[in-house]
């Protein structure tokens, strides 16, 4: 049985955070019936959360951004949604990758919530989300030279090494999704309590667009929160 379980030591900096988890098999991440301009409409409507400058002045980047004061991070380093965000409203959008990530960078636009998806036959006993030590190695996509996580930022780990850098910076290149993949792990955190009601229908936006357009249904969401704090991905 693995889980993901979200540590204590992370509670504590962040009470009230809710983050959607849930799983995908049996993906075909090939030739799939998704449109070719889920993105480019995905990226229109991004700008919808970003019309002032700087993009700071934003509050879904505001947030963010005053969440990782909380803790240690890389320097420069920023949520992924910001970065996505960030794109669309520079008429720079996110393009194709292939039919996951088209799906999911494409709630995550439009809902701006920042979602994973790891591979999860290449996961090493359960997953934390939690507080460094210090040290922990972790190969970033596209790179090949190991970093080493701060003490005190928050990371997601497996049993191995890292898999998310600066809490959802960047991801590691072990457990990314490829063509070849075909079993998802998916988190989505929503660090705004106002906005439960939108991470609530991101994350149903996800399952819906895994069904319509991948063929594949998903049946596990579950909103992990303090109370709630672990989900058994793999039995």
């Amino acid at each position: 049985m693995q889980k993901i379980i979200i540590d204590q030591a992370f509670w504590d900096l962040f009470p009230d955070v809710k983050i959607a988890v849930m799983t995908a098999h049996n993906v075909d991440n090939k030739d799939q019936n998704v449109p070719n301009d889920l993105i480019q409409n995905a990226n229109k409507i991004a700008k919808k959360w970003v019309p002032d400058d700087p993009i700071s002045a934003n509050p879904v980047v505001k947030a963010w951004r005053d969440a990782y004061r909380k803790f240690k991070t890389k320097k420069g380093a920023r949520n992924a949604v910001e970065n996505l965000l960030k794109r669309a409203k520079n008429n720079k959008g996110v393009g194709n990758i292939n039919p996951v990530v088209d799906v999911y960078n494409s709630v995550s636009l439009e809902y701006a919530f920042p979602i994973a998806a790891e591979d999860l036959d290449k996961i090493v006993g359960d997953v934390h989300l939690t507080v460094a030590k210090g040290g922990e190695p972790f190969t970033p996509i596209g790179e090949d030279e190991i970093e080493e996580a701060l003490p005190g930022e928050v990371i997601y780990r497996d049993d191995q090494d890292i898999i998310s850098r600066c809490w959802a910076w960047r991801d590691s290149a072990r457990v990314a999704d490829t063509d070849e993949t075909k079993n998802l792990l998916f988190y989505m955190e929503n660090i705004q309590p106002e906005r439960d009601d939108d991470h609530l229908a991101a994350a149903h936006q996800l399952e819906k667009r895994f069904h319509d357009y991948l063929n594949i249904d998903i049946n596990d969401l579950t909103i992990l929160t303090r109370d709630n704090p672990e989900f058994v991905f793999a039995k």
